[in-house]
């Protein structure tokens, strides 16, 4: 039997972060690992925090002070490997690529059912990089829009053909182990594939990599 999920809870509202409590506390599988109300707070303890002292945190994005997506750009500073739920009402297509760009691993709208939250916060933790069906089709509307001005150069950032396998992966929504998988390759290298792209493509999260490779055409 796995380990239960270890999740941070970063959320200004009280009564919204009470309920991401009880939900996590009282879900098998699942258990709050810490919960704050703000960004400074929050940092204070990943400052202070092991990596193996969580697996994944929930994010708002409206705090007070520090906003939700500068906290993650700071927490991935630290935890560059940290999956990032951002948690929000908004599907303001520019906030939208700001957090994924910040580090976000996945971004879920605060309407989202409990259940739902629970299943893409296993995603996440697992490599995945999910989004609602109305942010994924945000992301992409705005992706087109771009791509008429960007210069599409595939092959301008070297990357060899195992990890424009393993991109191709990551576009599809395959989780590290389901990329593995496929390329019958193991999770390490994987992982190892997946460094070396964030490096050529200079983003800190599947979902960056993933909205770089449909903008530029990498795949």
């Amino acid at each position: 039997m796995s380990p239960p999920l270890r999740v941070v809870a970063v959320e200004d509202d009280a009564r919204y972060r009470t309920s991401l409590e009880t939900l996590l506390d009282n879900s098998p599988g699942f258990v709050l690992a810490a919960s704050f109300g703000d960004a400074e707070h929050a940092l204070a303890w990943f400052a202070a925090a092991e990596r193996a002292a969580f697996d994944v945190v929930i994010m708002d994005i409206e705090l007070p002070r520090m906003s939700g997506i500068d906290a993650t750009a700071r927490l991935r500073t630290r935890f560059p490997d940290a999956a990032v739920a951002m948690l929000t009402v908004f599907e303001e297509p520019r906030t939208i690529l700001a957090a994924i760009c910040a580090g976000a691993s996945g971004y879920l709208l605060k309407r989202t059912s409990a259940r739902e939250v629970l299943v893409q916060l296993r995603s996440i933790a697992n490599g995945g990089a999910p989004m609602t069906a109305g942010v994924a089709r945000t992301v992409l509307e705005l992706l087109r829009r771009s791509n008429a001005d960007v210069q599409r150069t595939p092959g301008r950032l070297d990357l060899t053909e195992r990890e424009q396998e393993v991109l191709r992966c990551l576009v599809r929504g395959l989780s590290y182990k389901q990329a593995g998988d496929e390329l019958a390759i193991s999770l390490d290298t994987v992982r190892t594939h997946i460094r070396a792209l964030y490096k050529k493509l200079q983003v800190h999260s599947v979902a960056a990599a993933v909205t770089r490779a449909i903008r530029e055409g990498l795949v």
